[in-house]
């Protein structure tokens, strides 16, 4: 594996195979960069523009920043591990076998993003939002949700049991997931909401 630098990021790079290991990469375009089977490793990554990114085979260990950008990005089986991200702002993506364990990330944007086998294990979010996406074999494992945001989301064999939730939005998006019975009894006074229900004492 050939050791990377700050300046193989750059716009419609090529990256194949490559480790970056305790860099400064911040404020870097790589936009519509293909980086397949490479390693990034206690970088950090504040202001990086991933836009239209293709992200494959690819692990990311301990990587900092306080916003990071990857609109229309693709992420097919990616590991990212002990992140410790402000905003990920990843709409209009595509996740596909990606699993995320560890670490903290302030606001993971997924909206009206294409999400196939993601896992969420061990990590603390701010705000999870999955507004308008299409959301397929999501599990949550021992996670903390701060706020959930389901609203119009299509979610099919969605594990939310995991997920220690306080905020939830778009309760009507939550159809083909599946929770605890005490989940069920905290969300109750939303479904009731939802369909209209008065309940009266």
């Amino acid at each position: 594996m050939l050791s990377g630098d700050a300046y193989d990021l750059e716009p419609d790079a090529d990256l194949d195979a490559m480790r970056f290991a305790g860099l400064d990469l911040s404020g870097r375009d790589a936009s519509r960069a293909r980086i397949l089977e490479c390693e990034v490793d206690d970088c950090d990554l504040d202001g990086t523009v991933l836009d239209g990114a293709r992200v494959l085979d690819t692990s990311w260990t301990a990587v900092r920043a306080g916003a990071l950008r990857a609109p229309s990005s693709t992420w097919r089986d990616a590991t990212l591990t002990d992140l410790r991200v402000g905003a990920f702002t990843a709409f209009a993506s595509t996740w596909t076998r990606v699993t995320v364990t560890g670490g903290k990330i302030d606001y993971l944007d997924l909206r009206e993003s294409t999400v196939e086998e993601l896992r969420l294990e061990g990590v603390t979010l701010g705000d999870l939002d999955l507004s308008h996406a299409r959301v397929k074999r999501l599990v949550v494992v021992d996670c903390d949700v701060r706020r959930l945001d389901t609203t119009q989301a299509r979610l099919t064999d969605c594990d939310l049991r995991g997920a220690r939730l306080r905020v939830l939005e778009g309760v009507g998006g939550l159809g083909g997931a599946k929770v605890t019975r005490d989940q069920l009894l905290d969300l109750a006074p939303l479904l009731a909401a939802h369909v209209g229900l008065v309940v009266d004492d």
